[in-house]
């Protein structure tokens, strides 16, 4: 009876031995299986961080070029600016040398006096006796009003230009439109057929 005993408590320490044995193993591969998929995730992980690293030095190339760009609009903004200004200068110069041309022509004399004679804006209320009066040139030799169309003939009947003289000594017609100094700056470009008619100018020398 003693024998039993004895081998019935062999075979359960055997069982529970082999038991253990096989819990153990079980562990030991959710370890080595944990690991590999902490090994797999370190990997995702560092690919995603390479990804991101480029993608963040792609977006700094991309916001430098976006900077370049928009630096060159600006910069094409202000020759396109200054180009216009360049062109309303040029204008308004062309308009002058006419103006002096049409007071050469309209002076009796051809121009006289101990200085070179005046061309200035008429004031579309005065006088060019008041214009010239004003000023070292006070001798009024002419008032005249020019215009012009723009663009090039095309045909040997087709008016470019009118022009008028109205004499020293009254204002004249007296709109608005004739003011030079009155106008907007970009007013130079307009012509009868885009409301603007003439531009008027006192014919001044100095005594």
């Amino acid at each position: 009876m003693k024998f039993l005993g004895i081998f019935i408590l062999a075979v359960i320490l055997s069982t529970v031995s082999g038991q253990t044995t096989s819990f153990k193993d079980k562990v030991e591969d959710l370890k080595r299986a944990f690991g590999a998929v902490l090994d797999d995730t370190s990997a995702e992980i560092a690919g995603l961080t390479a990804q991101l690293l480029e993608m963040k030095e792609e977006r700094a190339e991309l916001d430098d070029t976006s900077a370049e760009i928009a630096g060159l609009t600006a910069q094409l903004q202000e020759m396109k600016e200054e180009r216009a200004e360049l062109d309303r200068a040029h204008a308004w110069q062309a308009l002058h040398m006419a103006a002096a041309a049409a007071c050469r022509g309209s002076t009796a004399s051809g121009g006289t006096g101990p200085w070179g004679n005046a061309v200035l804006a008429k004031e579309n209320t005065r006088s060019c006796n008041q214009v010239c009066g004003a000023t070292p040139f006070s001798r009024c030799d002419a008032d005249i009003s020019i215009s012009g169309y723009t663009g090039q003939a095309t045909s040997y009947t087709q008016r470019l230009g009118h022009f008028y003289n109205y004499g020293c000594g009254t204002p004249g017609n007296t709109h608005v439109l004739f003011d030079e100094v009155k106008a907007g700056k970009d007013d130079v470009f307009k012509d009868i057929s885009t409301g603007n008619w003439y531009y008027r100018f006192c014919c001044c020398r100095k005594p």
